[in-house]
């Protein structure tokens, strides 16, 4: 008899033959600039620790506490019996960092953004997607119902078109982006779509996954880089990458989120953020309003190592100018850097080969981007010394 199953084998022999399978990697000890990965010490540029807070032994401590004081889980959701004083104590710290009125945090980020997204619209109501949006904001867009139009990547001219040709037919309109781009680095023109959606009476929704603690004079994010505090916008964010521990947010007015807590499914319906999490989230808060400097030294960091890819594709242009140049670098505003590579094939090797000589980054393919690319995500704690061998070995790699 044949079994129901039998499709997984074939469907897993065709990820196999694209190059497009993927398993995981195991990190050993505690997080950092540099990590032990198959037994080898090596630079890490695979972690989205951008302020190098998740080995901080303050972080530990914090969390060591809450786990002594709570316990070492919520327990159950907020809304029964789940809500500890720490989780309150959080969503103050985030609204403040935010600068509005309130936060409510989440158990994750994917969570935050499924369960906003499907509160605040439904099938009467229309989404327009940046279409390098982060799959949680678009699978969010899809568990709504709404209809959901997607747009050219930071094209502003196709958001305006889309949103004068459906707009009246909807009671609603919600335009989603990402702040930083996770896979390519860049920042979303957050001045233009908010000014795009008041022409709409459209609201607003930024990812800021990658960019709080990222961006801004104080780490708050590309609301504050581009100075929008004043407009109204909904603000989401995780709190697993620049603050070193689990969860994700949504900040914005007093009203919105008193809604998310009576509205989002994902929030309702889920066990509280454990205290441990809890903990060490208020402490990355704490850790940043007292060493700002980091954001600064995260992005000589991210720039110093543009600079380096940039030199090395231009020196591999001199030296082969009959052959055509592969590799390119992707414009990046914040602390992510990526290389493209010609496809699936010839990124596994190059990861492969960097790995070997000591250099940890994250080969992405399709179909999470279109086009496959080395990613290097650059932390305040590395120093020039590793970044020059992510650079010394590239070039050998190319070379060889």
């Amino acid at each position: 008899m044949s079994s129901p199953y039998s499709w997984l084998r074939k469907s897993l022999n065709t990820l196999h033959q694209a190059n497009w399978h993927r398993s995981v990697r195991e990190i050993e000890g505690v997080s950092g600039p540099e990590v032990m990965v198959e037994g080898r010490l090596v630079v890490n540029l695979a972690s989205n620790d951008y302020l190098g807070f998740a080995g901080d032994v303050r972080l530990k401590e914090r969390a060591v506490t809450a786990v002594e004081t709570y316990g070492t889980g919520a327990t159950g959701s907020r809304l029964l019996s789940g809500h500890r004083a720490l989780h309150s104590e959080l969503e103050r710290a985030i609204a403040q960092l935010k600068g509005t009125e309130d936060a409510v945090v989440f158990s994750s980020g994917y969570l935050a953004n499924i369960g906003a997204i499907a509160a605040l619209v439904n099938s009467r109501d229309l989404i327009l997607s940046d279409e390098y949006n982060h799959s949680s904001l678009k699978n969010g867009a899809k568990l709504s119902g709404a209809k959901v139009v997607s747009y050219r990547h930071s094209d502003m001219d196709e958001l305006r078109s889309h949103l004068s040709e459906y707009s009246s037919a909807y009671r609603r309109c919600l335009i989603l982006s990402d702040g930083v781009f996770g896979m390519d680095g860049d920042v979303c023109p957050l001045p233009a779509i908010l000014d795009i959606a008041d022409d709409f009476e459209a609201m607003v929704m930024i990812d800021e996954a990658h960019s709080a603690g990222v961006l801004g004079e104080t780490g708050a994010g590309c609301v504050e880089h581009f100075g929008c505090g004043d407009r109204p916008l909904i603000q989401m964010g995780t709190l697993s990458k620049a603050f070193a521990s689990l969860g994700g947010y949504v900040a914005g007015s007093s009203e919105l989120v008193d809604f998310l807590r009576n509205r989002a499914p994902s929030w309702i319906y889920t066990t509280g953020l454990s205290p441990a999490d809890t903990a060490a989230a208020l402490g990355a808060i704490a850790l940043l309003k007292q060493q700002p400097e980091r954001v600064r030294q995260l992005h000589e960091n991210a720039q110093y190592l543009a600079g380096q890819l940039d030199a090395i594709i231009q020196e591999q242009r001199q030296q082969q100018p009959e052959q055509p140049v592969y590799l390119k670098r992707l414009p990046t505003d914040s602390a992510i850097v990526c290389l493209q590579v010609k496809d699936a094939e010839s990124v596994l090797e190059l990861g492969q080969q960097l790995r070997e000589r000591g250099v940890f980054v994250s080969v992405v393919r399709p179909p999470t981007v279109p086009v496959s690319r080395l990613r290097m995500s650059v932390m305040a704690t590395h120093t020039k010394q590793h970044l020059d061998k992510c650079a010394i070995a590239l070039n050998q790699c190319l070379c060889s």
